[in-house]
């Protein structure tokens, strides 16, 4: 649990930042004209058509698990670094911490709301990635003991989430995605620990709750 811990984390890091701080950016930016409000409520929607893509196609997936979790999580973490990687192009750094009158700042591209909509696509398919196969992975290990497993998960996401809304304020963007990236990548790692430690434990026939 200790291991899972850590991707648990990373997926309240990138709750905060695709639910609360993404948006703000997009709406900071005032190169996007008289739609930059409206982009927010179309970022939202995009995200939620990434979120309902991924569970739609990860469950049918999981009724033939011949390759397990691992390569689902491996595509999560590699739409969320695209994003991130995009996301670095397209914001300027003080997207998030703009003034109300917004930032006309720029980052390394012309600011893009085409970009930015894919974005939020790739934000809300790799967080179902991600959610999908720790929820998956959860109700496997601790089948007998699902309730105390999924209110420690429900725990640490949400200690992340809130830690990742304080920091938010006072951080600029890239530093924000740095942590991110900081965090998916080493989340990922104890993730693909866990399920080789738990296939490992099936094939042996042992007892899976001694992970």
């Amino acid at each position: 649990m200790l291991l899972l811990s850590v991707t648990t984390a990373y997926t309240g890091l990138e709750l905060t930042f695709f639910s609360g701080v993404y948006g703000t950016c997009i709406g900071a930016i005032n190169k996007f004209g008289t739609e930059e409000k409206s982009l927010i409520g179309l970022s939202g929607i995009f995200i939620g058509i990434g979120e309902i893509l991924g569970g739609s196609l990860f469950g049918l997936l999981s009724k033939n698990n011949r390759f397990g979790r691992n390569p689902v999580v491996l595509l999560g973490i590699l739409m969320h670094f695209i994003a991130f990687y995009l996301i670095f192009l397209n914001m300027p750094g003080d997207a998030p911490i703009a003034p109300v009158e917004g930032t006309d700042s720029s980052a390394y591209i012309q600011p893009s709301k085409e970009v930015a909509l894919l974005c939020s696509f790739l934000l809300g398919l790799g967080d179902s990635c991600f959610n999908t196969q720790l929820l998956s992975i959860l109700g496997f290990l601790y089948s007998e003991d699902s309730a105390p497993a999924f209110a420690v998960f429900k725990f640490v996401q949400s200690i992340c989430a809130a830690l990742a809304f304080f920091y938010s304020n006072y951080l600029l963007l890239h530093w924000q995605l740095l942590v991110m990236v900081i965090f998916g990548f080493l989340g990922t790692i104890s993730f693909f620990t866990v399920e080789w430690e738990a296939a490992a434990v099936v094939a042996r026939g042992s007892d899976y709750r001694s992970i």
